[in-house]
């Protein structure tokens, strides 16, 4: 089933967005199959990029780099939903956020001290929107582990800035090569090596 034909898409007036809540109960309802891999930003359900060996293997390198630096009242989250606005439930691959698992049992986190995206096929989505979207959340610290250019992409200092998707943008951007190393801002005293984030 392909997508539909347009040339361009319409400005309906009478469009509805989806909220976070409804999007959790299309998905406990079985509406979606579980490989469908969704998330919703901005009112919309987006499909997350694949998970390919490369990708997953760079998933698990973040998360263990990140345990070894963890600091007491922090956790280390692997691909599971940020509520970030009434309109926006990213699954960020990985999400540092204060407290402890048993915290969330009664909902998502709502923000994040770094979040943490595995790019490759969507690195202009996860430069553009989802970076936007998470200087607007107020997040510190993004990473995009660029796998296409094997670097590591570092943003901070969120700011509001007119000109992006969500009205706000990361006023600093460093491109870290492999042989480089970052120091995380919620565990400043930490030094990772940009190769051990890479596959």
């Amino acid at each position: 089933m392909g997508k539909p034909k347009l040339r361009r898409r319409p400005n309906l007036p009478l469009r509805r967005w989806i909220t976070h809540e409804d999007f959790v109960a299309l998905v406990e309802s079985g509406v979606f199959a579980p490989e469908e891999r969704l998330e919703l930003l901005a009112g919309e359900l987006t499909r997350r990029e694949p998970v390919n060996t490369a990708h997953a293997v760079a998933v698990r390198l973040v998360q263990m780099a990140l345990e070894s630096v963890r600091k007491e009242g922090y956790d280390v989250r692997p691909p599971l939903p940020l509520v970030l606005s009434e309109y926006d439930m990213p699954f960020p691959d990985i999400a540092v956020v204060a407290g402890s698992p048993r915290d969330y049992l009664s909902q998502h986190p709502a923000s994040a001290l770094l979040v943490v995206e595995v790019s490759d096929a969507s690195l202009q989505t996860d430069r553009e929107v989802k970076g936007s979207l998470y200087a607007s959340a107020g997040i510190p610290e993004y990473w995009i582990v660029n796998l296409r250019e094997r670097v590591l992409e570092v943003y901070r200092e969120p700011a509001a800035d007119t000109r992006t998707v969500y009205g706000a943008a990361y006023r600093q951007r460093m491109v870290l090569q492999a042989e480089e190393q970052i120091s995380p801002l919620f565990a400043p005293e930490a030094t990772l090596q940009v190769a051990q984030l890479l596959p």
